[in-house]
């Protein structure tokens, strides 16, 4: 067990103790305050909520009946769906859902990229869900009753106070070296992270991982061993819509327009990266700003248009 396991497993076990604020600042300053040792800042760089899963069984006034729904449900049914439908209709009982938000937090490593400690947390929260009683529902199997489909919702009530989970920490770089190299996906992402480092943001004092993190998908390999799909995304909340490319515009318009975007993210050649993310910023830009390119409007530093030109002979996207 290395030291940042040490220090993960002591985070794990002060977050539930933790109160749950606003702005998560004082989850932030527990962070820093186990990693200072190791000569590492941990900043929260971004939220992603609107996940939820199966919760619990609660009655009318508020009162747990059980913490996990599937299991109350298959233990009460036997088996047989009509014998759980008809201890459902002796009382009111209501299903819960459990509300997540996953809290990111990174610390710089190194000089690459992928140089960078991931820190998950969640913000979890008990909620109202639904019924579990309806006449007009009669569903043909335990699952069903689970995992019903168009059932009247509830507002989503909180049922208890939300805590803290803490969910992992990795180590990019060495999620990274274990990605299967053969894959598309793979490839791609590894030019993605080049292409950083060679462009301008690479040289800029913009630190990949204040813009970017990696939400992980675990999976288990051939090897039984467990492994991680790997998607960027930005910390940019923002929605990009209407870029300026749909007015028509060109040279000294659209570096002005291109620069005055890059600002507002946060690092110079945004609106490429973004582009490669395909979140709002369309390809069309790209062939805009080429054309601009042959036409001697020369607004782009020269290690960017170099990438921009190996993209329009290979384009791709992560």
């Amino acid at each position: 067990m290395t030291e940042f396991d040490w220090q993960a497993k002591k985070l794990a076990a002060q977050c539930p103790e933790l109160a749950v604020g606003a702005t998560h600042e004082a989850l932030l300053h527990t962070i820093n305050a186990l990693f200072a040792p190791l000569n590492l800042s941990f900043e929260k760089v971004l939220e992603l909520g609107g996940w939820h899963h199966l919760g619990g069984v609660v009655n009318l006034n508020m009162q747990p009946i059980a913490s996990n729904l599937r299991l109350w449900a298959e233990t009460e049914s036997g088996g047989e769906i009509e014998t759980l439908l008809d201890k459902c209709s002796e009382q009111i009982l209501f299903a819960t859902k459990i509300s997540g938000t996953t809290l990111y937090f990174t610390a710089s490593t190194g000089d690459k990229p992928q140089d960078f400690l991931q820190i998950e947390v969640e913000v979890l929260q008990e909620v109202l869900d639904r019924p579990l009683s309806d006449p007009d529902f009669l569903p043909d199997s335990v699952e069903e009753f689970l995992e019903p489909v168009d059932y009247p919702h509830l507002e989503p009530e909180p049922v208890g106070k939300p805590h803290y989970r803490f969910r992992r920490l990795q180590a990019m770089a060495e999620v990274f070296a274990d990605q299967n190299f053969h894959s598309r996906h793979v490839q791609n992402l590894l030019r993605f992270m080049q292409d950083w480092q060679t462009s301008s943001a690479g040289h800029n004092d913009a630190v990949f991982c204040q813009h970017w993190v990696m939400v992980l998908q675990a999976y288990q390999g051939s090897d039984k061993a467990e492994h991680y799909n790997i998607k960027p995304t930005t910390t940019f909340a923002e929605k990009v819509a209407d870029f300026p490319e749909n007015h028509g515009l060109s040279g000294a318009e659209m570096a002005k327009a291109l620069h005055s975007f890059d600002r507002k993210v946060g690092y110079p050649f945004a609106w490429y990266f973004l582009m490669l993310n395909r979140k709002g910023v369309p390809t069309t830009v790209a062939e805009a700003v080429l054309r601009d390119q042959m036409e001697a409007y020369a607004y782009l530093p020269a290690r960017d248009l170099k990438i921009l030109r190996e993209w329009e002979q290979r384009s791709y996207n992560v």
